[in-house]
């Protein structure tokens, strides 16, 4: 029997059908992808064998939608017509209750949002059910989402934060790794050289922020000796406005998101 329909094969659908066969979550003889291009279906049959993949949902337990906003709706009927009882959306901007009206109310909806590194299964997402969500059903989407990384539970309406945050934030921290490595070159390092070290410094003090589980301000003060080298360079970021303007990013991410969502609904 089928547990789980994917719908939707494109990078995230295919992030989230690894990780939960890398987890041990589901056997491939349980799973299903719909696709609908040709070429995209041919990738899943070689990428992960032994999985059903479909042009069309087929019936399961549950189903994840995974496609883009503008197919969203189309998607959706038919999921509903195979009877789906409950369905996790990682459809970017597509509210809770467009969702609940495509599907009708015997269906148990969530909204996540997660993020580009789910691809290596180091994602960050947050969640938001639907009105009849029951602890149950919670469970089991962090289940799935926990496939691909951390999960957050937030209501709704905080969802446009995240993509300001989370979502937004992987473009942030390359363009980071853009300008240290530049730094790097023009302080005379070889490119290849500079590259590797600001990436695995940037890799290093994520480790450090979550395998420490310490708040970022104390880790700071240890790198930063009165007076030494750090402390100039971090005086340098502020004068420059660096904090301020990565949050007035996020929030200028997140006011985007929620006139895009506006726009959807």
């Amino acid at each position: 029997m089928t547990r789980l329909c994917i719908v939707g094969g494109g990078r995230m659908g295919q992030a989230l059908t690894g990780g939960l066969l890398r987890s041990g979550w589901i056997e491939p003889s349980e799973l299903a992808v719909a696709e609908k291009y040709p070429d995209t279906r041919k990738e899943l049959e070689h990428r992960f064998p032994g999985i059903d993949v479909t042009e069309h949902p087929v019936a399961a337990g549950s189903a994840v939608l995974a496609v883009k906003p503008a197919d969203a709706a189309a998607a959706s009927a038919a999921i509903a017509e195979r009877g789906i009882s409950r369905v996790v959306s990682i459809v970017a901007g597509v509210r809770i209750a467009a969702l609940e009206s495509w599907f009708g109310a015997s269906t148990t909806v969530f909204r996540a949002m997660p993020n580009m590194p789910a691809v290596l299964g180091a994602g960050a997402s947050a969640l938001a059910g639907g009105h009849n969500a029951s602890e149950d059903d919670f469970a089991w989407a962090e289940a799935v989402l926990s496939s691909i990384g951390v999960v957050a539970r937030v209501p709704e309406r905080l969802l446009d934060a995240v993509t300001g945050l989370s979502g937004s934030g992987p473009a942030y921290v390359f363009v980071l790794a853009e300008a240290l490595i530049e730094a790097g070159v023009g302080q005379g390092l070889d490119r290849e050289v500079s590259r590797l070290l600001a990436n695995q410094t940037l890799l290093g003090s994520a480790r450090l922020l979550t395998e420490l589980g310490e708040p970022a301000e104390e880790l700071r003060a240890r790198v930063t000796s009165p007076g030494g080298t750090t402390a100039a360079g971090l005086r340098e970021l502020e004068n420059h406005g660096f904090r301020s303007a990565v949050i007035e990013a996020v929030a200028a991410a997140t006011d985007r998101a929620r006139e895009l969502g506006e726009q959807s609904s």
